[in-house]
């Protein structure tokens, strides 16, 4: 990966330690200006194969992206999935990131900026809890998001995606999994932790991330996503990228 290219990813000036204080109480996680601040240090010391999976949604979306249409980034935080899908997508692709967290949306907006990009990104303040608007849509992307959406609303979300994608439009879905099998979870996790532990975190930071993410992130089962994505009308879902309690998928209308 060219140097350009990697501070796409690593675009920050702040190492993520907002939960290296052991004397800090524990509240839920948000996505406060302080999170944005450490963002893309925080997830790309976080997430498993980060650049991997960017990389091959890139791919994806290039697969399926049709000029005079629209490219949604729910989630899209600081803007690396939008930056890195501009250097690979046809300008005629219009492109669209909608978050609810006016922090990280500033980042994106500066990240943006910095990175002079092809095309104008449209940036959208709005929570998918609430209505939101799809349409036009040849791609969207989703990467660990639908984690955050409250059991209730996912089933609601994915039905707007899937009505605003146009056919043989997809959507690229990359989650956070637990397993019906307790021994693969606790292994999963084991491993998960260790691999936090070789890229700087340490134990207290683990643990009180751990306990500020008990009540926002809520994982399903692989099977459970599956059988969503397809209740919702996606005719086709495949998993393109698997590690332990990481899964990426591509579901097409």
């Amino acid at each position: 990966m060219s140097e350009n290219k990697r501070r796409l990813t690593l675009h920050t000036n702040q190492r993520d330690e907002l939960f290296a204080r052991r004397e800090e109480p524990i509240g839920d996680f948000a996505f406060d200006s302080g999170v944005a601040d450490v963002f893309d240090d925080m997830v790309s010391r976080s997430v498993p194969y980060y650049d991997e999976m960017q990389r091959m949604v890139c791919e994806l979306a290039k697969d399926f992206a049709r000029a005079g249409t629209y490219l949604f980034d729910i989630g899209c935080s600081t803007a690396t999935t939008l930056l890195s899908l501009d250097r690979e997508i046809e300008e005629g692709v219009a492109f669209v990131g909608i978050d609810n967290a006016p922090d990280m949306l500033q980042k994106a907006s500066e990240k943006i900026a910095a990175a002079g990009t092809r095309r104008a990104i449209d940036l959208r303040v709005a929570d998918i809890h609430q209505n939101f608007v799809i349409d036009n849509a040849s791609v969207v992307t989703m990467l660990l998001t639908l984690q955050f959406v409250r059991p209730l609303h996912r089933e609601r979300v994915l039905r707007t995606i899937h009505r605003g994608l146009n056919d043989q439009g997809c959507l690229l879905l990359v989650e956070k999994l637990t397993s019906e099998e307790t021994s693969f979870n606790r292994l999963f996790i084991q491993h998960y932790y260790d691999f936090k532990r070789r890229n700087g975190y340490s134990e207290i930071e683990i643990a009180k991330k751990r306990e500020a993410l008990e009540n926002v992130l809520i994982p399903y089962r692989l099977e459970e996503n599956t059988q969503l994505l397809k209740e919702v009308g996606f005719r086709s879902v495949e998993v393109f990228f698997r590690w332990y309690n990481f899964c990426a998928l591509v579901a097409v209308k």
